[in-house]
């Protein structure tokens, strides 16, 4: 491709600073990474229900269901994972090697997060419910930690490779959408060939010929394949992903890193409470992260349950392809124009406004599916943005923090960034699961009746009003925040005056 090309592309300078190669390197991180995340955080839950049948009318873990434990195990290692951020922020603020610190994690934890990512869709667990149950459990929550011990790194590495805000947006820009790119291609192709090889073992529907349901004669048979399948869709992302971590490692420069004495975590958690503007975005994050529930397993349940498709899953997700990716396109432009702040705030606004025309027109027609597809496709520019710009307003924040106190902590708030997101996939992953008990779904239904008309709306009603709560509530604390693109370049420039008097 040509240099010129991509220094215009990244904002580059040929010789001086960040180069392409690096910025292309990082983004090949991202896209492995995310052929990860999104196997563990799209899949793992209906690996549960519906391979291990956990999700099955009179399975009890203990005293609760078989439903609810998942989802009580999805929100709590999910929150428990996202508490550990800052620990691992602070680790990668005391870590000092010839590499840097946050490249050497690249390098150290391609190995494990492969290995856990393959052992979560053991098809060799016990027979016994709680048996299997625990032992899932154990090898979840162990999951989440090791690849939180490469996450936080991973996005704390942008802030490392340069400190001009435009060109370590124009990075993440398009990091996020490779990223984007690797998370779409599993969460389009999973359901796709889950469909495909259980397709089998299902009859018409008894309520509508045109759609196939489970075959109540063959539920063993499409559960032991579930299994199998998922497993190796597994192995097949960790096998392409693996090598994208030490191309990563290999290929990219930290420019920008303290080589003050290291830091201790009570120390670092003082200097996360002076970071007044990063905790805004950390509350918009967090009142955020059920924006996009329909995009989780919820949406895989719906498409399976009351489209009779699990396939469809795949369209749901493709149609906010198109939005997201002109939004993410779009994003260093709308922050020129509008600033970071008002883009977010005007473009989660509007995502609630489409996603209340969604509820209110709901989805028992045909047209009404077409108004739905609209709002799906809409709703893509909020996912874009999203995705994109809060990566560059938490490197805003890392020199708001030097500035303000002369160290810059890039993995205690890159952390912030990671506990956002794991916030937003357990709520993501504990509505979804909730959804699919408060609808009574049973996918060990005798009659092949999975659920009810009338649950089949309340599971759209939670999935639809969830989105909305969350699109208007995300948007209030942002009104607070105030670093504007030309008060980080003032910034910087006094760090940079500071550094050059202290010489």
């Amino acid at each position: 491709m040509n240099s010129s090309f991509l220094h215009k592309l990244f904002g580059t300078t040929p010789n001086k600073g960040v180069q392409p190669k690096e910025a292309i390197a990082y983004s090949i991180t991202g896209f492995g990474q995310n052929l990860i995340c999104t196997i563990i955080g799209s899949y793992l839950t209906v690996f549960l229900t519906d391979a291990l049948l956990f999700g099955a009318e009179g399975v009890k873990i203990g005293a609760i269901s078989g439903t609810m434990a998942v989802a009580y195990l999805m929100l709590g290692t999910r929150v428990y994972d996202a508490m550990n951020d800052p620990i691992m922020g602070s680790i990668v603020d005391k870590t000092r090697t010839k590499w840097g610190k946050c490249r050497p994690f690249l390098k150290w934890m391609a190995v494990p997060i492969a290995l856990i990512t393959i052992a979560c869709f053991c098809p060799f667990l016990p027979e016994k419910a709680t048996s299997s149950f625990v032992a899932i459990s154990v090898i979840y929550v162990l999951w989440s930690m090791i690849y939180t011990v490469a996450d936080v790194p991973y996005w704390g590495l942008s802030t490392c490779l340069t400190n001009d805000t435009t060109v370590r947006g124009n990075i993440l820009t398009v990091a996020r959408l490779v990223c984007t790119l690797g998370a779409g291609l599993v969460t389009i192709l999973v359901p796709i060939i889950t469909d495909g090889v259980t397709r089998k073992y299902k009859m018409p529907d008894p309520l509508d010929s045109t759609k196939l349901v489970l075959d109540p004669q063959y539920i063993s048979q499409n559960a032991h394949t579930l299994k199998w399948t998922y497993f190796i869709c597994a192995v097949v992302c960790c096998v392409i992903a693996l090598p994208m971590f030490f191309y990563g490692f290999k290929n990219t420069k930290e420019r920008f890193t303290s080589t003050d004495k290291a830091p201790s975590l009570g120390h670092n958690l003082k200097l996360l409470f002076k970071n007044k503007q990063l905790l805004l975005i950390v509350l918009s994050g967090v009142l955020g992260g059920a924006r996009m529930v329909y995009t989780y397993t919820g949406g895989l349940y719906f498409a399976k349950y009351v489209l009779k498709n699990e396939g469809l899953f795949a369209l749901i997700t493709m149609l906010v392809v198109p939005g997201g990716l002109v939004a993410s396109l779009l994003v260093p432009w709308l922050s020129k124009k509008f600033t970071k702040k008002w883009t977010y705030i005007i473009v989660h606004l509007f995502g609630g406004v489409v996603m209340a025309i969604m509820y209110f027109v709901g989805y028992d027609a045909p047209w009404k599916l077409a108004v739905a597809a609209i709002g799906l496709v809409l709703l893509g520019i909020p996912q874009g943005v999203n995705n994109i710009i809060t990566y560059a307003m938490i490197g805003d924040t890392v020199d708001y923090l030097e500035w303000k106190t002369g160290e810059r902590g890039e993995g205690i708030c890159f952390a912030m960034q990671t506990l956002i997101n794991k916030i937003g996939m357990a709520l993501g992953a504990f509505i979804g699961v909730f959804s699919y008990s408060w609808a009574k779904i049973n996918p060990a239904a005798a009659d092949g009746v999975y659920i009810t008309p009338a649950n089949e709306q309340l599971l759209w009603n939670i999935l639809i009003l969830s989105g909305v709560i969350s699109m208007f509530a995300c948007a209030v604390p942002m009104f607070f925040y105030n670093i504007t693109e030309k008060r980080q370049r003032e910034m910087v420039a006094e760090i940079e005056a500071r550094k050059a008097e202290n010489e």
